[in-house]
């Protein structure tokens, strides 16, 4: 086919979609409006309309890249410590976790204690562990923390919801404010 006959093709295309515009169609509507306008379809012209429907649906099926980052939140209290605790501090973490580096950062948040440690423990709800994370003086609020890459073993264990946040001080030692670290859902 010949340069012009390409231009025509694609200019047929072109005008297809602008007459249809206004209402749902499909590659289906599109080859059946091709196929059943000329009676005498050439090989080249249906490998063009099979090439146009695979690229198509090409297209169509491309999609945004995935984000690489799980955000896990927690909502920290005396209540969550274990043993429980009559503490009114409160607080929360929020954890991103890259799947692409296995590295993650949290940011922890908190009011209504004097922080005199604090870390990332193992250990599910109801169960204490112990730190796995352990942040940097001094423990003030907001604390950011970035760990290192994540081995196999860790990263399942923060997916599993293994992980949680404590906050120490001197009038609770073993933990004032704890959190569990849950995944977000997208």
């Amino acid at each position: 086919m010949s340069r012009q006959g390409n231009r025509q093709t694609i200019s047929n295309i072109i005008n297809f979609f602008k007459i249809n515009t206004m209402k749902t169609i499909t590659i289906n509507d599109y080859l059946k409006s091709q196929l059943t306008s000329t009676r005498n379809i050439s090989v080249f012209r249906f490998v063009q309309l099979v090439l146009l429907a695979g690229l198509l649906l090409t297209a169509a099926s491309c999609k945004k890249e995935d984000d690489p980052n799980l955000v896990f939140k927690a909502t920290m209290n005396g209540a969550s410590e274990v043993p429980q605790n009559a503490s009114t501090a409160t607080g929360s973490a929020t954890l991103t976790f890259n799947e692409d580096t296995k590295i993650f950062t949290v940011v922890v948040t908190f009011t209504g204690v004097t922080a005199t440690n604090g870390h990332i423990h193992k250990g599910a709800v109801g169960v204490s562990g112990g730190p796995v994370y352990p942040f940097a003086a001094p423990y003030v609020s907001p604390i950011n923390y970035t760990s290192v890459a994540l081995d196999a073993t860790q990263e399942a264990d923060l997916k599993a919801g293994l992980y949680y946040v404590n906050i120490h001080s001197a009038a609770y030692s073993g933990g004032e404010i704890r959190g569990q670290l849950e995944l977000e859902t997208k």
